[in-house]
């Protein structure tokens, strides 16, 4: 039986679901792109092979045998998209918490049900339909859970908007106990540069009390505000929106001083290291092109 236990972003992660780009399928039509950047990499044909991929995959799950993780990966669906594995569920304190995602990416549950079935049938919950929430909107930090979401009443409009708030009234049914607090995104069909497509691309924790924060994510100024008093300015490493739209928010914490991040984001990589990080540099800059990084890829299971 797999003993759950995320309470927070960073603490030393022990179980792991790890994406997979393997059978990733052709490259989608137009049509098919769920959001700006792939549609931008589609139409200029630029849009990642799978061998790069599986490759960029490959040297993430290397890092973590290095630091001795338990590493599961989903089944294999032939031709299918299942690098994110974020998207689909996550887990918060002892429960793992299903995603309602777009429909079509349903099969992503199936292809880990081997790992749900190692959970106390109890821990796992499913939210009812008219709940969305997708993993890279969630974050717990300790007694924190922070929460993506897209308030404007054109909601339903976009594709790029998935988790609503009927998501963060969900979560705090489930955690009486915690404080959750959620945070207005930009959102857009159109520009990449423009679109936070879940929390974790505007904003993320590394260690104990730092983090990396793009202010132009947030519609709302007093959810940024929130954040710089809670985590001070110095702590904060501020992204610019060239470094929002190539996911320099979007890296991995294994623990409080060791983070994986994409070997390309220059001045963030330098910016940890000048904080005591240890920073495991891998390629992933290819998987990037589809609007996700190194958190999206994962799905925490057990953390100390």
């Amino acid at each position: 039986m797999l003993q759950l236990n995320i309470k927070n972003e960073t603490s030393r992660l022990r179980a792991v679901v790890l994406g997979t780009a393997k059978s990733n399928g052709p490259t989608p039509t137009a049509e098919e792109a769920y959001d700006p950047k792939s549609l931008e990499h589609i139409l200029a044909g630029t849009y990642p092979v799978e061998a790069d991929m599986v490759n960029e995959m490959e040297a993430f799950h290397a890092v973590f045998q290095k630091y001795g993780v338990q590493v599961y990966r989903p089944e294999i669906i032939e031709n299918y998209n299942q690098i994110f594995s974020r998207d689909i569920g996550f887990v918060i304190e002892d429960t793992f918490i299903k995603a309602n995602i777009l429909p079509d990416r349903e099969r992503e549950l199936e292809a880990i049900q081997y790992i749900i079935d190692q959970m106390d049938p109890n821990k796992v919950q499913r939210p009812p339909e008219e709940v969305h929430i997708e993993g890279g909107d969630v974050m717990p930090w300790n007694d924190y859970i922070f929460i993506g979401t897209y308030k404007g009443s054109d909601y339903k409009d976009y594709i790029t908007a998935r988790t609503n708030l009927q998501g963060v009234e969900y979560i705090q049914s489930l955690f009486p106990h915690k404080k959750v607090r959620a945070f207005d995104l930009v959102k857009s069909k159109l520009e990449a540069r423009d679109n936070a497509l879940h929390l974790d691309c505007c904003f993320q924790p590394v260690g104990k009390d730092k983090g990396i924060i793009y202010k132009s994510g947030f519609r709302e100024e007093a959810d940024y505000v929130f954040l710089l008093k809670m985590f001070g300015k110095e702590n904060l490493f501020h992204i610019t929106r060239d470094e929002m739209y190539h996911m320099n928010s979007n890296v991995f914490s294994i623990a409080e001083d060791v983070v994986v991040s994409e070997r390309n984001f220059t001045r963030l990589n330098t910016w940890l290291r000048s904080k005591g990080f240890t920073v495991e540099e891998i390629p992933y800059a290819e998987i990037a092109k589809q609007e996700g990084l190194l958190r999206c890829s994962t799905l925490p299971l057990i953390r100390d």
